[in-house]
């Protein structure tokens, strides 16, 4: 019997999969069946089901936290399937600062590496010191250090040379006993000397001044990347948009703000059947109901035309769309 996927990826679109297998235990990966398509899922808070899936959804549910503490740090190892947010919150709780810049972002510990979570100035791979993985083809669970990861702006090794090959089952995290805040964006900057504890009610009380919550109203958080740009079209645009926020990538290209970019364009409350550009922050999609795959990309076709029209940028989505049978992306229809 199909299940339906629309309680399990928090855009809610109304979609089934043919197979759906909850794995509470690393074990149960090698009798799992990947001949046929399939989708690891962790909460669905980064993953959008744009029509049914003809494929079975491998749902990581597995739980279990590992503390060891040494001289200059703790090592944490964890499970694939805890809740990231939650794991940051018990690491605040027991004076194990460092990953306070990175609470509330939805999701599993396991999806976090994939995509190289990141806000406020602070990224994943800051803390990773290894992810471990079920290799498909091997049947066996190998580990990459950090480095081996090849983490990049909301990119890894798992969105390249091992897509579709492994199946995340734990993360190690380093974080040093030596702490020190990341302060320079936005609301932080108004933080003196704070605690780690302070540093995170902030976070928390400015992403939920600006971020819809799902449960209340479905969505897949930031829906697209802030572009990184050269520093020549980012001069060439500071002298027609001189408030345009950007920040330093390297010596020759800076990173500029896709919110900023689609509110400016005048996208707010831009509205194709029950999806919206979100009315407090523009890098959100929001599903008010009877809506279709179709519509989010039509709304998405749209967005990147006007930013494009308006800026000569090309915004690529940051959330994961997945088709009848896999991963699909949606391109800017013509750069004109």
């Amino acid at each position: 019997m199909a299940q339906s996927l629309q309680p399990f990826h928090t855009f809610s679109l109304p979609s089934h999969c043919q197979h759906f297998h909850q794995i509470d235990d690393v074990e149960q990966l090698v009798n799992t069946d990947f001949s046929a398509p399939f989708c690891i899922l962790g909460e669905g808070s980064n993953t959008v089901f744009l029509t049914d899936y003809q494929g079975t959804v491998i749902y990581m549910a597995t739980k279990g936290i590992e503390i060891e503490e040494l001289n200059d740090h703790f090592l944490l190892h964890v499970a694939a399937g805890e809740n990231w947010h939650q794991l940051v919150s018990m690491t605040i709780a027991n004076d194990m600062p460092g990953l306070e810049n990175l609470a509330l972002i939805p999701g599993t510990v396991g999806a976090a590496p994939v995509q190289n979570i990141g806000a406020y100035g602070v990224e994943l791979e800051k803390f990773i010191s290894y992810v471990e993985y079920f290799d498909i083809a091997s049947a066996s669970i190998n580990r990459l250090s950090k480095e081996q990861c090849l983490f990049g702006y909301r990119d890894s090794i798992f969105k390249h040379a091992l897509k579709n090959k492994a199946v995340i089952t734990k993360v190690g995290l380093t974080l040093p006993k030596q702490w020190q805040p990341i302060l320079h964006y936005g609301p932080l900057q108004q933080l003196h000397n704070p605690t780690a504890q302070q540093v995170f009610e902030q976070i928390i009380a400015t992403r939920n001044s600006k971020l819809p919550n799902p449960s209340e109203l479905a969505n897949a958080g930031s829906f697209f990347k802030n572009p990184v740009i050269s520093n020549e079209q980012l001069a060439d645009l500071l002298k027609s948009y001189p408030d345009m926020p950007h920040y330093f990538v390297d010596a020759q290209h800076h990173k500029v703000a896709a919110g900023w970019l689609i509110e400016q364009a005048g996208l707010k409350g831009h509205r194709i059947a029950g999806v919206e550009v979100h009315q407090q922050q523009a890098l959100v999609l929001v599903n008010h109901g009877n809506s279709t795959g179709d519509d989010l990309i039509a709304m998405v076709n749209y967005v990147q035309q006007h930013v494009w029209q308006k800026y000569h940028i090309a915004l690529q989505h940051e959330v994961r769309l997945m088709n009848a049978d896999h991963e699909c992306h949606i391109h800017l229809e013509s750069q004109i």
